[in-house]
């Protein structure tokens, strides 16, 4: 049973860069052909992808974000971790980490991480 884990703070001030770490146990982020996701949903409104990273160490972000966002992994802990830069209150959101099971879709989430963006 694959499981992930979102971690880090819980709250980031106005201009400061996000920082959250999605450990994955059950599995390896190097397995083919998994993409390795980050998604977010602020209060009242639906969810938002961010970018994902995949089995190959290749990303893609949302092109909304792109110039903010920034995933990585560290392959020896089978973590991946997503870095938002000059975060303001409309980051703040539950941030979740998830895996894509080409084709199938979304098949393994964490259980959220709240986030809220305050001086």
């Amino acid at each position: 049973q694959v499981q992930l884990q979102e971690s880090g703070p819980g709250l980031v001030k106005p201009s400061q860069t996000l920082s959250l770490t999605c450990t994955v146990s059950g599995g390896s982020i190097t397995t083919n052909y998994y993409y390795w996701s980050w998604i977010r949903q602020p209060p009242g409104k639906g969810l938002e992808w961010m970018g994902y990273i995949a089995y190959s160490g290749s990303t893609y972000y949302s092109p909304s974000l792109k110039s903010r966002t920034s995933i990585s992994r560290d392959t020896s802990k089978n973590q991946f971790t997503l870095q938002l830069s000059s975060v303001t209150p409309e980051d703040a959101a539950v941030y979740y980490c998830a895996r894509v099971n080409i084709p199938f879709g979304y098949d393994y989430w964490g259980q959220g991480t709240q986030v809220t963006v305050s001086s």
